[in-house]
């Protein structure tokens, strides 16, 4: 359990006199002698701190760049956090240096070395989505995009840094463990006994593991929310359609799919999803969010954030039955969780949900309808025509072999790409979401509630091994608690770890809202975060490839 803090004021690093008498004097702006990466303490460093150092000249993004690439030579054989590095990161990075001397900071992000999740494209790189058969490495086919996708474009505009490539499930289809047949098993490096969570997991033990400031997760059914409460980070779930999908290998990308930062402070998470939101032609879906970006921007509305006043939900069986009650001590943290929110100020309302009829109404859920044809022919046309295929027919043509994921019919026929919108299933799907959102706006009106404050997960972190007598055996059994729900309604989480279990994994809460409340949620999590200061460096291990 924690106890509530003060926040503290004082700062990570002490500048030296030398440098901060650079800083005024204005040689800050004059090319430095390089830094020797081993000098670079990278553990939990923030976008602020770096750019802090960068304008004081204590080192160089090539610098900062080489320090992380150190990092990662040096413990990436054990935790297996990447599929593939960028081998453009360090010329990039020399490239920002010179444009910082030049002009300044290209933007928010300028050199902030950054991880992206192996299904979202970046022009010229493989794209594996996990799956062996999109790798010439593992006897498939290289799937390479001619540019990146939306959300890399946004980073590298921002002046971001793309070190690699983050392993996967294939096809980001396991919320639990992080195990891809391109580049095996991802490692938590709280404790490698323990699974890291998924489908984001590789992004989670990046920046986890300080190999990266913060990345990119995608998410269907808690795959940035459970990586990121097996590992401690903040994790935003953002609402469907704030963030663009486009150039993003779809698991269902017309209804549910998003895209969202992970990162070690609310902050940085912030600042992420700044650069990251907001409308484009690339993805049509993404002007819904018209109107609802705050204008200030998510960072900037951390400032002054307070849980003064504010009403959350508790978790309870009106939301849902499985993974309840909760595990006894993870309800000993959650309870202490709440004790803490109230102590700031908050006031709770016990399991609003019950006798709404909820929990009946998800049960009455309308499949989703099928729609991987149609998504995944949208993504492969987008790979541009320097691609190797842009469908699937040309993969197989190249493989010599049948491309068995999901697009054959029992006809052994590849089923025709049918927009979902086209169909009753599609109709009925849209109609009981349309119902079970307004079901779910009710009953935060009912209770004047700003949002949702649960457990991300009902028990602590799951075993590796499931069962030692069937070591094969790997369910997908993490206890979310949140999702699946809240991503067919389409509606924002941020995760926040608040404390740690006796075995040194981390318990984390979730703030829930409804559509478009990024910037509210992030700045009750923030409130919580200064107060409760939880989040722990893991100690890594040097040891041998596992």
């Amino acid at each position: 359990m924690r106890r509530v803090l003060e926040p503290s004021a004082s700062p990570r690093f002490a500048l030296t006199r030398s440098v901060a008498f650079a800083s005024i004097l204005g040689l800050a702006a004059l090319a430095p002698a390089p830094v020797s990466s081993q000098s670079i303490d990278v553990t939990e460093l923030t976008v602020a701190e770096i750019h802090e150092a960068y304008a004081v000249g204590a080192y160089t993004a090539a610098d900062l760049t080489r320090a992380y690439l150190d990092r990662i030579r040096t413990y990436e054989g054990y935790y297996n956090a990447f599929i593939s590095m960028n081998p453009d990161a360090l010329a990039a990075a020399e490239a920002l240096d010179v444009e910082y001397a030049g002009s300044g900071p290209r933007g928010p992000l300028h050199g902030i070395p950054v991880v992206i999740k192996d299904n979202i494209d970046y022009g010229g790189l493989v794209t594996t989505a996990g799956w062996e058969g999109f790798s010439a490495a593992t006897g498939g086919v290289d799937m390479i995009p001619d540019d990146d996708a939306a959300v890399v474009t946004r980073l590298r505009e921002a002046g971001a840094i793309i070190l690699g490539k983050t392993n996967l499930p294939d096809f980001a289809g396991h919320g639990t463990r992080t195990t891809s047949s391109v580049a095996g098993m991802t490692l938590n490096p709280y404790d490698v006994e323990k699974v890291p969570g998924g489908s984001s997991g590789g992004t989670a033990t990046a920046v986890n593991a300080s190999f990266a400031v913060l990345g990119l997760g995608t998410e269907t059914g808690g795959s940035i929310q459970n990586p990121s409460s097996a590992q401690g980070l903040v994790g935003i779930k953002p609402t469907y359609a704030l963030v663009p999908n486009e150039g993003v290998v779809p698991l269902s990308g017309t209804y549910v799919d998003v895209v969202g930062p992970i990162a070690r402070t609310v902050r940085d998470a912030a600042v992420a999803l700044d650069v990251l939101a907001g409308p484009t032609t690339e993805d049509l879906a993404t002007f819904a969010a018209v109107g609802h970006i705050p204008e200030g921007g998510y960072a900037a509305s951390l400032e002054g954030a307070s849980l003064e006043g504010k009403r959350f939900g508790l978790v309870g069986i009106g939301w849902r039955d499985d993974f309840l009650p909760l595990d006894p001590i993870t309800k000993a943290e959650y309870d202490d969780a709440v004790r803490a929110l109230e102590s700031l100020g908050a006031e709770v309302v016990d399991d609003p949900f019950e006798g709404s009829g909820f929990r009946t109404l998800y049960e009455e859920r309308s499949g989703v309808p099928s729609q991987g044809a149609y998504d995944m022919f949208v993504y492969l046309q987008g790979l541009g025509p320097n691609a190797p295929f842009n469908t699937i027919e040309e993969w197989e043509v190249l493989a010599g072999r049948p491309y068995e994921r999901g697009r054959r019919g029992n006809d052994g026929e590849l089923r025709p790409p049918t927009r979902p919108s086209a169909t009753e299933e599609g109709d009925a799907y849209q109609g009981w979401r349309h119902e079970i959102r307004a079901l779910f706006r009710s009953v935060l009106e009912e209770h004047d509630l700003d949002g949702l404050f649960f457990p991300q997960s009902g028990e602590p972190n799951r075993p590796v091994v499931e069962d030692p007598e069937r070591p094969e055996y790997t369910p997908n059994n993490w206890a979310e608690i949140p999702s699946n729900i809240i991503n067919d309604l389409g509606i924002p989480t941020v995760t926040l770890p608040y404390s740690y279990y006796d075995d040194g994994t981390p318990f984390v809460v979730a703030f829930i809202g409804d559509s478009w409340t990024e910037a509210e949620l992030l700045g009750y999590a923030y409130a919580l975060e200064r107060a409760t200061e939880a989040r722990r460096a893991p100690s890594l291990n040097t040891g041998p490839p596992r």
